[in-house]
Formats: structure tokens, sequence, C-alpha cells
């Protein structure tokens, strides 16, 4: 009997239908040729939310999302709700506590076929092959917060066992890669990067001796990204840094719209969506690249569904989609983003699966 997946859809806000519905139409592709079944539920959350119900998360797409195998985001906000008295925002960062995700993926791995449109040199960006582990439930985006006429604050905290967890996470990740292992803090200044780089420190020399670990100021690692990225693999750190870090390191790749994340907690399904942001300036346009969001619905596969070799043939698809000339704008081509979305279908058609394509991760 044929294994059923369910699976949450959050189209959200400008592009974010858009790239959505290609990475939807990728995986009815990869159902349509391994046999696999996957249904689909869609809600709201974001700005559309709002609209709609007046909360940014609605109660329904809280339950879908706890019953679903998987969730697939597209984009939340846009300047629309800038001043509405609820943000968008608050809506991605409702759906992430509500299943407990605390560990933010987000690889990058510079293809070939786009090292000249990178915005630095092909030598120094060809070959890059890096993924950041970002923690995402603690730090300043949920810390307390005031705000008068003449002043504001955003309290930082974190908790020794909230590092624990997405330090591990990250070391496991290392020992299946590189060996090696780059924690990123403020503790020059900062004290809950002190007992971060405690912590993080500790584990390291108790339970994974054998990674070589190191650990550098979140300043001197956005200088250190863009003069010498190959020399990073896994890399750690806070909310606010990762967040940071990872849209600049997304930049190394030629284009934000190729980057994909997955967000994962201890147990229920994993939150699946592309870095790049909902681009209300060419919503509804074509214009969107959906590379990211299709990478998005790999890490799915692979990290939601446990489906390796599927990963493996839409990873396998989009490389030889973009060798083979199937670009949006922001890369330099005339391909809309349902063109690009056919262009990946085909070659997914194509697509061998074998089970070692590529080491891969295994999380928890």
């Amino acid at each position: 009997m044929t294994k059923t997946y369910n699976i949450t859809l959050l189209p959200g806000d400008g592009v974010g239908p858009e790239v959505t519905t290609v990475a939807r139409e990728v995986l009815d592709t990869v159902a349509g040729e391994t046999g696999k079944k996957f249904v689909y539920e869609t809600q709201l959350i974001g700005g559309i939310a709002i609209d709609e119900t007046g909360d940014p998360l609605p109660e329904a797409t809280i339950k879908s999302c706890k019953a679903a195998d998987a969730v697939l985001l597209g984009a939340v906000g846009g300047p629309k709700w800038d001043r509405a008295p609820k943000r968008p925002e608050a809506g991605l960062l409702g759906i992430r506590k509500a299943l407990g995700l605390y560990a933010n993926l987000r690889p990058l791995r510079v293809q070939y076929a786009l090292s000249d449109h990178s915005p630095l040199k092909r030598e120094v960006v060809e070959g890059v092959d890096l993924i950041i582990f970002r923690e995402l439930t603690g730090g300043i985006y949920y810390g307390a917060k005031t705000r008068d006429a003449e002043q504001a604050s955003d309290q930082c905290i974190y908790t020794r066992g909230e590092i624990e967890r997405i330090a591990r996470a990250a070391f496991k990740a290392a020992d299946q890669r590189s060996g090696k292992l780059t924690s990123v803090d403020k503790a020059n200044v900062m004290e809950t990067s002190r007992l971060w780089r405690e912590t993080v420190s500790r584990i390291g020399a108790e339970d994974f001796p054998h990674i070589r670990l190191e650990h550098v100021l979140v300043d001197a690692m956005a200088m250190h990204l863009v003069r010498q990225p190959r020399a990073f693999d896994v890399i750690l750190t806070e909310n606010m840094f990762g967040d940071i870090l990872s849209d600049e390191a997304s930049m190394l790749a030629g284009s934000i719209g190729l980057a994909p994340s997955a967000s994962l907690g201890g147990s229920g399904p994993g939150l699946f969506e592309p870095v790049h942001g909902s681009a209300p300036d060419i919503a509804g346009q074509d214009l969107a690249n959906p590379v990211g969001a299709v990478l998005s619905a790999a890490m799915l596969l692979r990290y939601g569904l446990g489906l390796a070799q599927e990963a493996d043939a839409v990873e396998i698809a989009v490389e030889a989609a973009l060798a083979a000339g199937a670009r949006t704008a922001d890369l330099g081509g005339a391909l809309g983003c349902r063109e690009v979305g056919d262009a990946i279908i085909r070659e997914v058609r194509r697509a061998a699966m074998p089970p070692g394509h590529r080491m891969q991760m295994h999380w928890g």
C-alpha cells in the first residue's frame, strides 16, 4: 500500500504563491515518477491572513501544520502592512514557535554554471559548499520589547539548553561532512555570546573531541564570508547573527533567489521555505526565481519525509536546468518563473535517482 504524505502549503504574500506553485508542481512530478503520494492542504499566513481573518497566524493554520508531515512556505510580508496593528512576520515567528522549530538550516552550494554570476570573482566562490545552522527560537527576536517616545529596547536572552540543542545538531552535521565546525558569536561584548561560546566549547570537548572547532566573532565572519568562503563548511550561530550572515552568504551563489532553508525541531513537522522575501515589486509578473522554493522542496523531501533519493533527483534536476541556461532575470536570463519551473520538471523526469549522489546529513 502506498504511503500518503501530508503537506501543508503556506503560499503567503508577494511572490510566495508563484514560487510555491512551481515547487508543488515539482513535487507532483516526483510523485508521478516514483509512485509516492503527496496530499496538500493550503492555509493562510502573513499579510493575506491578516486581510482575510485579522490574524497573521490563524488557528486553522496552526492545526493544519501540526497535523502535517511537512510544511512548505512561500514568503510573508510587504509594505502594505508596514503600519498595520499586526505584522505579517508575526505569523512566521508564531508558526516556528508553535511547531517547536529551533534549528534553521541554510545550505549554500555554488553551482559551477553560475560561478560567473556571483558578485565575487569565480576563483573566490567556485567550490563553495557550506551550511549555516541558525538557532531559531531564542535571542533578541523573542525577547521582551519596550518603546516610548524617547527610547526603545529589545532584550536578548539565551538559555544553556537552547544553545546545547542547536550546537549538538551542528556538531553532528560536521561529523558527517568535513569534521570542521565554525561557531560565530560576539563574545568580546555580549554576555549571551559568552554563554554561547562556553557551552559550544564544552559540548565539543566532551562529546565531539574529533571535530575541529573554531570560534569567530560575527563582524570578522561577515568579512571572511566574502574574502575566503571556501574556508568554511558548517557554521553555527545564534538567531539574529544567523539571519544576517545567511542572507549575505546567499549572494555568493549569484542571487538570493537560489537559496533554500529548512527549519527543524526535535519532533513533528519541519518548515521549508526559500530564503528570499515576498518581493512585492515583482509579484504577479512571473519574474520571481523559483529555484529557492524548489530546493526547499528538495529539503522537505530529505529532512521532512525521509525521501533522500527523491531529494537527490530534484537537486540534480535544478543543476541540470541551470547549466542548460534556464534562468530568470536575477541571473541574467530571460525566462519567467513558470518557464524555469517547467525546465526543472523536464530534468526531474530525466534524472536518475542514485542513492549516493552526495553525502547526506541525517537529522537528529
